[in-house]
């Protein structure tokens, strides 16, 4: 009798065990999911064409206008961003309604730190004609601040200048190209 008892034990204690392993094994792939749909985005857009103007009196000033074939929204991360994975063209206007234009190949903000991202073949060209050409560049929109440690080539009139890194401001009054290299005219 008592080995009976042990065995209705024993039995008992290995099929708790198995319905634990197999209803942990279904908690675990309920998890996982939950893991796969917090690394998606939380949403998409196509064709975006975003206008940010500033409120005046009566109407708005077009400030600056976003278009871009894809973004992605990860705003559900603990740190979020947003991707726009093929690319961006910004049109930014100053307060004389002067227009500069910013392109690259893929770009991605951060909306905690303010910080964009510009990756593969940025350009930037001012209303006064200066160009600057970059592999990476980043745009820290609190201090309204662009930087590279990457190599740039910078065009102002008949100059062309290269250097292995940049610094400047959004409208390019004061500016400093790293390691410079290139061709400078001076007047004397």
């Amino acid at each position: 009798m008592k080995a009976h008892i042990l065995h209705s034990i024993k039995n008992i204690v290995t099929a708790i065990t198995v319905t634990m392993f197999f209803s942990c094994k279904n908690n675990f792939k309920e998890v996982q999911k939950v893991g796969i749909l917090q690394n998606e985005p939380i949403g998409e857009a196509e064709h975006i064409d975003l206008k940010y103007t500033e409120k005046l009196e009566d109407s708005g000033k077009l400030k600056a206008n976003l278009k871009s074939p894809k973004m992605f929204d990860y705003s559900n991360r603990s740190f979020a961003f947003s991707e726009f994975p093929q690319g961006i063209h910004l049109t930014v206007f100053d307060e004389e309604n002067n227009k500069s234009v910013i392109v690259s190949d893929y770009a991605i903000f951060y909306s905690e730190t303010d910080l964009i991202d510009l990756q593969g073949n940025v350009v930037i060209s001012t209303h006064s004609r200066d160009t600057l050409f970059a592999e990476q560049l980043y745009y820290d929109q609190k201090r309204e601040w662009l930087f590279t440690n990457k190599p740039v080539t910078l065009r102002s009139g008949s100059e062309i200048s290269h250097g292995k890194g940049f610094d400047s401001d959004s409208n390019f009054k004061n500016f400093e190209v790293t390691e410079m290299s290139g061709i400078v005219y001076l007047d004397e």
